[in-house]
Parts: structure tokens; C-alpha cells; sequence
């Protein structure tokens, strides 16, 4: 136990309504501490984007205490306290599973996977249970103490990630666990221990067990988090790119970043860091698009011999058959595939500039992240024509509409294109 002159937390950098949690919990007569990351980050004094809570409180007890709480989760029982647009989520100290309740509370499957977990217990076991000794530490509201329950202090002092127990037995439990390792060593800008790293080779295909849709969600914290460059280059060295995008590893087994796809794809995350940090707005769309770009280059050109297709069929043809074969291993969210293929058919109409053409691509709703994906094939690719199209809409967004109906005619008269002549029908001969 450490006491609060010698550690660095102060309540003025905690959210006031995670307070107002703590303290309505611990005046209620019930253990209330602050917990995992968020203990974490404000020991490396960072500011934390979540405050989470544990308790010995059931999730019915604490709900009986805040008229703002929903329960939530079937894996395990999770208590949601609405403030707002914030959420602060209490979750019950959770027990071992040789306890007396844990054959009708948890369950497991063949392979060791956690798929039901409601069993409660004391803080004890709670932090035997966490998944990385930085995550077992805990703010006690009581005396302003921090509780180190697995020598994640030391591990913090030597930016070092490692699995609380045996890893195997961990990932096993919940192969997710290999992302957030992935994620968290990228995020501290920690190193992964040994002993945690070697089995993630060995577990990885475990990944395929996981939902579609927990992947998805899973994600969006690796890329969207203002760490996706890094993540996704730790992610294809420990193998974990690949059950979540399994058609990109032929492409990326020789990683070679002077490659135009992978360097395409190393800038479009780039960019969205460079986005996130400046708080602003990013989109899932975007950066699915941008990584399974090479794979539509790839399948459009296959179609466009094997099936003597159009450009237009063979791209919408490649488009179907490359998201529904990605969903399969994340299930991303019809709203964003929309917008993928939005992103990816304004390429094709960003080139065609003629007439009323430009006005029109100019109005789409996606025009922005089509024109930013524009500039990003021109610069990794270098091709001239690319980049002299992304210099043109430059100009084009900098102009008024006298400026743009001028760019437009210049491009009418380099290109010899003239406005075609209205034939005038003939009269109809009538009987008389």
C-alpha cells in the first residue's frame, strides 16, 4: 500500500462525476476504488480517457443507489453510471473460478475461453484476475492510498507490460488480451515481456474464435486511437494483423515499406494519428478504405482479365466480393461500409472533371476524405497524373465559383473538348 505523500494522484485530475461515484459508494458503507487504466495513466501523469470503478457492491446493490444506472454485459455483469455524455462503468470484484458459484456463473469453452464470468469476489481476487500487473492498481477513496497488487509500480518504473499469471492460460482465456497488449505497449510506449510476447507466435489464430463484431470494436482502439501507424507495423510483427485482415498477408509477408501499397497504407494512418491528436474528426470508414485499397487494385485487375468486365462492373464487382469477404473477420458496420465504397467510387469521379462533373463530385458528402485519399495515393505512389489531379482540386477548394467555372472551361480547351451542338429536329411530314 502506498500513501498519498508518496504517490502523485491527485483528485483535481480525476472527472468529477467518477468522484461523486466513489464517494456516494463508500459513504454507503461499500468498498470504492479507482481502478486500471486510469490509476495507470495518472501515475505516468497522463490524463485518462476513462475512469472505471470496482466494488464489493453487487451490480443490483450499486443500481439501488443511483437512479442514473443501467447494468449492462452478459460476459460479465457491468454497472453503467450516466452522467451526460459520460459514462462511468463500476464493475463488481470479480472472483476465481473454484469458488462454490462458479459452476452456474462461468463458463468456458473447449479452448479455454471465458464465455460467461459472473463470478464475484474480494479485491484480492479481483487483481489476480486483471490482465496486466499496470491495470492491477487501485486508488482507494478511503484514505487516498494507491494498492499495487502485482508489482505493476516497478513494472510502470520500467515501462515494461506483463501478464498477470500464465500467459498461455491468459490468452487462452481471452485472445483479445493479445491486441490490448499490442495496443497498450504502443500506447505507454512500453516493451512487452518476454514471457508475455513469445506466446502470442503460438495463440494468435485463437483470434478467429473471437466475434466479428468485438473485433470491429477492438479496431477502432488500435487504429483510431492516435497510434495506428505503430500499432498496425507491432500488430504485422506479432502476427495479430492477420486474423483481423487475413487478405493482406500475402501482400505484407515480404513487409517492405518502400512498397507504394504499404507505404499508401502506413500514410492513411499517419494522417488519421496526425487527425486524432488534433481532435479532429476521423472516421472508420477512412482508414478501412485505405487499407484494403491495394486489395481492390488487385482483385478489379484480376476481373478485368479473367471476366472481360467494364472498369465500372469490374470495380463495384471487386468492391462486393472484397467487404464481404473482410466482414467475415471484423464485421464492420453497414454505415461504414458505405462509406468505404463512397470513398472508393469518388476516385474514379475525382478524375472526371468535364462539364457540371465537378460541381457535383465537389457537393458529395464525402468529397473531403475522397479528396484527402486522392492526395495520399499521389504522394505514395508519385505517380505524376495522381498528383497533378490532387493539385487541381487544391485550387479547386481555394476558389470561388467565377474561379472554378474558369478552371473548368481551361480544362474544356487543353483537353479540346467543345459543347456539343443541339440538333434541331426536323418537321415531321404530315399528310395533307
Amino acid at each position: 500500500m502506498i500513501p498519498r505523500a508518496e504517490h502523485n494522484i491527485s483528485r483535481q485530475d480525476i472527472s468529477e462525476n467518477a468522484l461523486k461515484v466513489l464517494y456516494r459508494l463508500h459513504k454507503s458503507g461499500y468498498n470504492a476504488y479507482l481502478v486500471g487504466g486510469g490509476v495507470r495513466d495518472l501515475l505516468l501523469g497522463k490524463q485518462p480517457k476513462d475512469f472505471d470503478i470496482a466494488t464489493n457492491a453487487t451490480p443490483e446493490q450499486i443500481k439501488a443507489l443511483f437512479r442514473n444506472c443501467r447494468l449492462v454485459g452478459r460476459r460479465f455483469r457491468l454497472a453503467h453510471i450516466l452522467f451526460g455524455r459520460e459514462i462511468i462503468e463500476v464493475a463488481t470484484f470479480r472472483g476465481h473460478h473454484d469458488s462454490e458459484n462458479a459452476n452456474t456463473e462461468s463458463k468456458r469453452s473447449e479452448e479455454g475461453m471465458l464465455l460467461r464470468d459472473n463470478v464475484y469476489g474480494s479485491i484480492d481476487e479481483d487483481a489476480e484476475r486483471r490482465d496486466f500487473t499496470v491495470n492491477a492498481l487501485y486508488y482507494n477513496i478511503a484514505d487516498f492510498s494507491v494498492v499495487d497488487f502485482a508489482g505493476g509500480i516497478n513494472d510502470i518504473a520500467e515501462r515494461r507490460l506483463q501478464l498477470i499469471g500464465d500467459p498461455e492460460t491468459r490468452y487462452r482465456e481471452d485472445p483479445v488480451r493479445m491486441l490490448r497488449a499490442v495496443r497498450f505497449a504502443v500506447k505507454l510506449d512500453f516493451s512487452i515481456a518476454p514471457e508475455s510476447r513469445e506466446p502470442i507466435a503460438q495463440y494468435g489464430h485463437l483470434l478467429k474464435d473471437i466475434p466479428a463484431a468485438r473485433l470491429f470494436e477492438e479496431c477502432l482502439k488500435l487504429f483510431l486511437g492516435g497510434d495506428g501507424k505503430s500499432t498496425f507495423k507491432m500488430l504485422a510483427d506479432t502476427q495479430l494483423l492477420y486474423p483481423l485482415f487475413p487478405l493482406l498477408k500475402p501482400l505484407l509477408q515480404q513487409w517492405d515499406e518502400d512498397s507504394p501499397e504499404l507505404r499508401f497504407m502506413l500514410m492513411a494512418l499517419a494522417s488519421t494519428d496526425k487527425r486524432v491528436r488534433g481532435d479532429q474528426k476521423v472516421t472508420p470508414a477512412f482508414v478501412f478504405a485505405a487499407l484494403l485499397w491495394p486489395l481492390l487494385e488487385i482483385k478489379k485487375d484480376e476481373l478485368l482479365i479473367e471476366l472481360s468486365l467494364g472498369e465500372h462492373d469490374a470495380s463495384a464487382m471487386a468492391m462486393n466480393w472484397l467487404l464481404d469477404q473482410q466482414c467475415k473477420s471484423v464485421a464492420i458496420p453497414k454505415r461504414f461500409t458505405t462509406g468505404v465504397r463512397e470513398i472508393w467510387q469518388l476516385q474514379s469521379r475525382l478524375d472526371r472533371r468535364f462539364g457540371k462533373r465537378a460541381f457535383q463530385t465537389f457537393g458529395h458528402p464525402r468529397f473531403r476524405a475522397a479528396f484527402d485519399f486522392l492526395e495520399l495515393r499521389a504522394k505514395a505512389t508519385q505517380d505524376q497524373h495522381l498528383g497533378e489531379l490532387a493539385q487541381w482540386w487544391q485550387q479547386w477548394q481555394r476558389s470561388n465559383e467565377q474561379g472554378r467555372n474558369t478552371m473548368v472551361r481551361e480544362l474544356n480547351k487543353n483537353s479540346g473538348r467543345s459543347k456539343s451542338r443541339r440538333r434541331t429536329r426536323k418537321p415531321k411530314k404530315t399528310d395533307s
